[in-house]
């Protein structure tokens, strides 16, 4: 134990790299999505890309040794496979078939908010200030980035249930992940609630048949993709992140993911963000460094180093003894 708060103690950017990681992996998911989303119904890419991942997380598990996770991270490891794994994947795919991409995003970004709130109760972290205005602030950005790439498109009530469903969905899951990493490592906790996604989402499997047959390679491939790196790699490192830091600080990060996906797709799809774009990625970058920073602690007042000499303590079990007077110096001699 204590050789693991040492080593937190040596390495304290190693769970912001790893929630850095996750961001960019989980931002550029959205480029891969929106080249297989035509080609696969919302339920088969979840589960195509929730058997990638569990495959390629349990080779990763067979390689470290780490066996089946005690009893006690069961019940979180059941509800974040249910509820991350499989209703937001099924949801948020579901959800941006019929809303826009800037409305999906805006949706979205109320999990964060969620989780703070349900940390802050359920987890007892409190409401710090610095991390309610950082959302505050964050929230606002991830706004203007939506509004920048809505471009005007319609949306359907539907389709905005839907992303707020995976909202919910997302930010309960992380509330129920963290006990969970107290009774396992974030490997075994990731592995198994990808697992139980998966199984959750086998009633797809035909349409994933019927779909892998006729969908382009470059569709197939985007598939693979998202279940190697936004689904094993980004929830492994958001794992370990989680098991080293809040709920609520974490989950803030999320934030940056509309900035940076903006940002994807104008490398790789040509999409050029307009200036309202970049106004909002600043916002939630900065709202993010709120929620990370920390207040100056205040100087305590300033002690006279004679006074603090002159109040010596004395040894358990003994008094204080007074130091002679001259005129008792004077009797013994």
């Amino acid at each position: 134990m204590s050789q693991q708060i040492t080593t937190k103690a040596r390495t304290p950017w190693l769970p912001l790299a790893a929630a850095g990681v996750t961001v960019l992996l989980w931002a550029s998911a959205f480029v891969a999505i929106r080249d297989a989303t035509p080609h696969f119904s919302p339920g088969a890419l979840a589960l195509g890309r929730l058997v990638v991942g569990s495959i390629t997380l349990g080779v990763m598990l067979l390689i470290r040794r780490e066996g089946v996770p005690p009893r006690a991270a069961w019940p979180g490891i059941v509800a974040t496979g249910l509820l991350w794994f499989g209703l937001y994947m099924i949801a948020l795919n579901w959800g941006e078939r019929s809303v826009d991409a800037g409305t999906a995003a805006m949706v979205v970004a109320t999990g964060p908010i969620i989780i703070a709130l349900l940390s802050g109760w359920l987890l007892k972290e409190g409401f710090p200030p610095r991390l309610l205005a950082g959302i505050a602030v964050a929230f606002t950005g991830a706004a203007v980035v939506g509004y920048s790439v809505s471009g005007g498109g319609r949306s359907s009530t539907l389709g905005v249930l839907l992303c707020l469903v995976a909202a919910v969905s997302f930010a309960s899951a992380m509330v129920a992940e963290k006990p969970a990493l107290r009774h396992a490592s974030a490997s075994q906790v990731t592995t198994f609630a990808c697992l139980v996604g998966a199984i959750a989402c086998l009633p797809f499997s035909g349409q994933l048949a019927s779909q892998l047959a006729k969908a382009p390679a470059s569709a197939t491939l985007n598939m693979v993709y998202l279940g190697l790196f936004p689904t094993a790699i980004a929830f492994g490192t958001w794992s370990y992140a989680l098991a080293r830091t809040t709920a609520g600080k974490l989950g803030a990060t999320t934030f940056i993911i509309p900035a940076v996906a903006v940002l994807l797709s104008w490398a790789f799809l040509g999409e050029i963000p307009t200036w309202l774009t970049f106004v909002g990625g600043v916002l939630c970058v900065l709202g993010v460094a709120i929620t990370r920073s920390r207040a100056k602690p205040r100087s305590g007042p300033i002690t006279n180093p004679r006074s603090a000499t002159a109040a010596e303590p004395t040894e358990p079990g003994r008094s204080a003894e007074p130091s002679p007077s001259p005129a008792s110096l004077a009797k013994h001699e």
